[in-house]
């Protein structure tokens, strides 16, 4: 069988700012015949992150983020359908994800590398779980929850800095004694500078003089959280207490441009791609 993929054409550089152009889209052969432990997906949407940005460079600058080979497909978050199984735990039909699922429109992957997905906690909209009900949703309440300092009723006061993009439209800095949650700057993504960035001097005094405290934010670090705080988010969903919002560009050929405009502020809530919309087997 004859698919599709988005491999990485070229590398922006640390300084660079990405294009549509750094990658390529080739058809690869997908063998006829899967092999136990296996499934064979049909990928229906796939998702373009700020941190992606990292993995285009020869060096992330993390430990836990590997980067993009050239002329190798390009991975992230993505949601599929089984079409065909030979894995114990998961069946022809079933709705499964992975956060290393390949720019592919067919894909054969270890069925122990992803996780089934229940549709009926977004009410059918699969690719929430890209979003409000995944990865980015988790982030803003979990971030808030771990590091906000948050005390019911004590009028405190939350800005966002990035209040339209995936997570910020969720999470919903600066007055005296308050503190600062560092978890993603997109706009210093395309600089080769350490993270989090280092403050100037005279923000470094008005730091020190308001009493003002920053703090780092990994959502790596809190996996023992991720099923109840999946199922909170859906509840607040379900109730319509979580507004979600989302960008949606269709075709596996429009991932590079996706890109593009999500890291030049083009999507408002998640920016998604529908590679197939169709459900039936």
């Amino acid at each position: 069988m004859i698919v599709q993929r988005v491999v990485l054409n070229s590398r922006p550089g640390k300084n660079g700012n990405p294009v549509a152009e750094n990658f390529r889209m080739e058809e690869v052969y997908l063998p006829d015949n899967i092999n136990e432990g296996q499934v064979q997906v049909r990928t229906l949407y796939l998702s373009v992150d700020p941190y992606m940005r990292c993995r285009m460079n020869e060096d992330t600058g993390t430990d836990y983020l590997t980067p993009w080979q050239l002329s190798q497909v390009v991975d992230g978050g993505g949601i599929g359908i089984i079409e065909e199984s030979k894995h114990t735990n998961l069946t022809k039909g079933d709705f499964v994800t992975s956060f290393y699922w390949p720019w592919q429109s067919k894909v054969i992957l270890d069925g122990n590398s992803l996780e089934k997905v229940d549709p009926q906690l977004v009410d059918g909209h699969l690719s929430y779980f890209l979003g409000a009900i995944g990865m980015p949703g988790l982030t803003s309440l979990i971030g808030i929850q771990e590091k906000g300092h948050i005390t019911a009723g004590s009028n405190q006061t939350m800005v966002v800095s990035g209040a339209a993009g995936a997570c910020g439209s969720l999470a919903g800095q600066m007055n005296e004694n308050s503190h600062i949650i560092l978890c993603g700057q997109i706009s210093q993504y395309n600089k080769d500078v350490p993270y989090p960035p280092p403050l100037s001097t005279a923000i470094e005094a008005i730091q020190k003089e308001r009493n003002i405290t920053r703090e780092r934010f990994l959502l790596l670090n809190y996996k023992d959280k991720f099923e109840p705080s999946i199922l909170q988010l859906s509840q607040w969903f379900k109730e319509g207490k979580l507004k979600i919002k989302e960008t949606v560009i269709n075709g596996l050929e429009n991932m590079g441009a996706a890109f593009q405009s999500m890291m030049t502020g083009g999507n408002i809530g998640k920016q998604i791609v529908c590679i197939s919309e169709e459900i039936s087997l």
